[in-house]
């Protein structure tokens, strides 16, 4: 996940919403609903759906001081996951680690660290907990043929209670690459949706898609096989040109709304604009 120098200027107006989009030949169609906006700085690296409908959304201002002063400048896309905030954090460029920090109901911050692998990527960009709480995803930046999987801090009791090492359990090998990808959320046991800043056309028709991301079965610790497909084109609409980029997603279970986040660019890119999708039924 990129790191983001903001204009400091006001916000422009944004175009029109349009009537909806198409997906993939016998998927669910996402029907676009509405558009809300976030400020970049506070809200435009990613957001979650609290079990109360609310949203959680995380940018640059949301590190805290100390985490600062541990090296961790950058938050990617959070998570929640019964009632727990699982962030994710990644260091400078020379960084040899990467932290998940995991905020409890009562608000008790726990951090995890996990040493990169050889070959591992230091960028953090997004956090995701499966379904049934016991597994974290996450992944990379650039083109990768997997995810990775971690046991969930706090959440699944392999892990230290009170924060420590986190090793990775296991990965997600992904049938085709996929490039830039900045946030995935959990739709069931064994479906993601993913958010990529992908804008070269190569990988997929679509500039910058949302993907689908299909498990062989649920997360359990061991190796797992995703077939990717590319749904449709996030929107890139402002009344400024430049240079757009994808941020987070969030599929709120409860209330079956998909959001998705895409920063403009130039002066506009103070706010970032919030996508809502539904499924279509019938």
């Amino acid at each position: 996940m990129k790191r983001h120098l903001l204009a400091p200027a006001c916000l422009l107006g944004a175009l029109a919403l349009s009537a909806g989009t198409a997906s993939a030949a016998g998927d669910p169609q996402w029907i676009e609903t509405g558009t809300a906006y976030t400020d970049t700085l506070g809200g435009g690296q990613g957001l979650a759906s609290r079990a109360d409908g609310g949203l959680l959304y995380r940018g640059l201002a949301s590190i805290p001081l100390d985490l600062r002063f541990k090296g961790w400048n950058h938050i990617g896309d959070p998570d929640i996951a019964r009632g727990y905030v699982v962030d994710a954090y990644q260091g400078p460029d020379t960084a040899t680690s990467k932290m998940f920090a995991v905020t409890t109901p009562a608000g008790k911050r726990y951090e995890y660290v996990h040493r990169l692998n050889p070959g591992e990527k230091l960028n953090n960009s997004f956090a995701t907990v499966s379904p049934d709480a016991q597994w974290l995803v996450s992944g990379e930046w650039g083109e990768m043929r997997r995810l990775q999987v971690f046991p969930a801090p706090l959440l699944n009791p392999s892990t230290p209670q009170a924060g420590g090492d986190l090793k990775e359990a296991w990965q997600i090998s992904l049938d085709k690459p996929v490039r830039d990808i900045q946030g995935c959320d959990f739709v069931t046991d064994t479906r993601l949706v993913c958010a990529s800043n992908d804008a070269t056309g190569t990988l997929f028709p679509e500039i910058r898609p949302l993907l689908q991301i299909d498990l062989d079965r649920k997360l359990d610790g061991g190796p797992v096989t995703g077939r990717v497909k590319s749904l449709f084109a996030l929107p890139q609409r402002s009344v400024c040109t430049g240079t757009f980029e994808t941020e987070g997603v969030d599929y709120d279970v409860t209330g079956g709304t998909l959001r998705v986040e895409m920063i403009p660019p130039g002066v506009c890119a103070v706010s970032t604009a919030v996508y809502s999708y539904r499924q279509a039924t019938g």
